[in-house]
């Protein structure tokens, strides 16, 4: 999708002619207000012009390589400003999660199942029974309905899975968390209407993501590539990646515990997750 409407000035343009130009043309109007779509557009049309040169389309230097040539040419991404969605402040979070545990309806249950694993919305509604392992307590979300097309595996806390049991009781689809047309899920919109019938008007669905980076980043001394593992962000170059072929999954097991843990503790503003880390020398 990024290819055919972001890259389109490209498309009508012999490959052997693209150059830094072309490619700024695309990227300049989009780096400052979509940055991490731009960035994940860039490595793509990096990638189609190296399989041109292989196959002996173009030659030369590849004008969308970000090292050495477009990061002296654009804005690195940590000055960029970056577009937001409203958050709650993730010391207000569990008194939200006691008021949402008392609704009765099929996106209050969504919701808080959406919080304890800081997933985004299209893939707690896209959820499939088939995708849930309780012995393992995972949650296998395939690549094909993620963000960054790779498979992403969640750890299932307690509280979790009691959701799960609970809603597994009266269920009526494949979907965990189905909508009131027969064989469709949950409207993402739900969810944002129960966030405004409860009144909540300075936080967003997917700001919540944003509140457990926070909670993570400030309150826990769990490293950051073991948050950004848990909110399936795709971290460092291809390179970087390769060597990291692991997912975490047990780190990211005793983050969401903790989370969990935060979100249930009667006074959760003042709760701190010791980690011990590796004394210096």
């Amino acid at each position: 999708m990024t290819l055919t409407n972001y890259a389109a000035p490209l498309r009508s343009k012999p490959i052997n002619e693209i150059g830094t130009d072309d490619v700024l043309g695309v990227l300049t109007p989009l780096w400052q207000s979509k940055s991490e779509t731009t960035s994940r557009l860039r490595g793509r049309i990096e990638r189609v012009l190296d399989a041109a040169r292989a196959k002996g389309l173009r030659s030369g230097e590849n004008p969308a390589r970000w090292r050495g040539h477009l990061d002296h040419l654009l804005p690195k991404r940590h000055k960029l400003t970056r577009g937001h969605h409203a958050a709650m402040p993730y010391v207000d979070v569990p008194a939200f999660m006691v008021d949402l545990r008392g609704r009765e309806a099929v996106a209050a249950l969504a919701l808080e199942f959406l919080i304890l694993t800081a997933a985004r919305s299209s893939e707690v509604m896209g959820a499939v029974w088939s995708e849930i392992d309780r012995d393992a307590k995972i949650w296998t979300i395939p690549a094909s309905r993620m963000k960054a097309g790779r498979e992403h595996r969640v750890p299932l806390t307690a509280q979790a899975l009691a959701i799960l049991d609970g809603i597994e009781k009266v269920r009526t689809s494949d979907y965990v968390f189905p909508g009131q047309k027969c064989g469709r899920p949950l409207s993402v919109l739900a969810l944002a209407m129960r966030l405004r019938r409860m009144k909540v008007e300075n936080a967003t669905v997917h700001g919540f993501r944003s509140s457990f980076w926070d909670w993570a980043g400030e309150r826990t001394a769990f490293p950051r590539e073991v948050a950004e593992a848990a909110l399936a962000h795709v971290v460092g170059d291809e390179t970087e990646r390769a060597y990291r072929r692991g997912d975490a999954l047990e780190k990211r097991r005793k983050l969401m515990e903790a989370w969990a843990g935060f979100l249930s503790a009667p006074k959760a503003s003042a709760a701190v997750v010791p980690v011990a880390r590796k004394r210096a020398g």
